[in-house]
């Protein structure tokens, strides 16, 4: 505590960063300790600095790794002791959209944390874009983990994004909209095909999914992850198909 109070003070009237400090702070709850973990948070790859001769640059991806794997941890948890009564299935499905890109990148602007992330908007594209906020949240809950151990990040979780999040709407949101076309297509004994082409955009790979039942086109999008193309794709589909509650 008196380490955090004495760095808070530094940071906030000395520093030559007090103003990134003070929104951090405002962010995360608490006076951080480790400055340099959450500044590398917030650092995208694009203005990145190569730190090894093994390629390995000082960006927020290794702790976009951390983070991801604690989020990951402390939300199933959560999830656990909310629901006692439900199976492994439920749990599954909604720690899924829990952590999904979508509601990481929104929860990213709800806290105000895409404002401080740090990145060359000429060099990225609008795919690349549309998960850079995500990703630098988990980076942030990663540099909390290091700065506050496994309870701190625990407590940033619970306190600071999970009150984003609706859980009994989410309960009943309809996210997994690739199974839920594949199980129609198969009640309804019609075939299904899911077709993709890779491209390459600003040095960033760009997966490209049609959706084609009975050979016809039904959904079609594109992203720097073909999950999350299929995902979107299939959303198109199940809207053309009338699938969407």
């Amino acid at each position: 505590m008196i380490v955090a109070f004495v760095s808070g003070i530094y940071y906030s009237y000395f520093s030559p960063q007090r103003v990134l400090y003070t929104k951090m702070v405002k962010i995360a709850g608490f006076y951080p300790v480790k400055f340099s973990c959450y500044t590398q948070a917030l650092r995208h790859h694009s203005i990145s600095n190569s730190i090894h001769h093994s390629g390995v640059r000082d960006s927020n991806e290794r702790l976009e790794y951390l983070g991801d794997s604690v989020l990951n941890t402390i939300v199933a948890d959560l999830l656990f002791a909310r629901f006692p009564f439900k199976d492994e299935g439920f749990l599954t499905e909604m720690r899924s959209k829990i952590v999904s890109r979508e509601s990481l990148n929104d929860l990213a602007q709800k806290i105000g944390l895409n404002e401080l992330v740090a990145y060359d908007k000429r060099a990225v594209g609008m795919h690349i874009k549309g998960s850079i906020f995500g990703n630098a949240l988990e980076a942030f809950i990663g540099a909390v983990f290091l700065d506050r151990g496994f309870k701190g990040a625990q407590q940033f979780i619970k306190h600071k994004l999970l009150p984003h999040i609706d859980i009994d709407k989410l309960e009943v949101t309809e996210k997994n909209f690739k199974g839920k076309l594949i199980e129609w297509t198969q009640k309804n004994n019609h075939t299904i095909d899911f077709e993709s082409d890779e491209e390459i955009s600003r040095k960033q790979k760009i997966f490209k999914v049609r959706i084609l039942v009975n050979g016809e086109l039904v959904g079609a999008a594109e992203h720097i992850s073909k999950k999350k193309a299929e995902q979107l794709a299939s959303e198109k589909a199940c809207e053309l198909l009338n699938l969407v509650l």
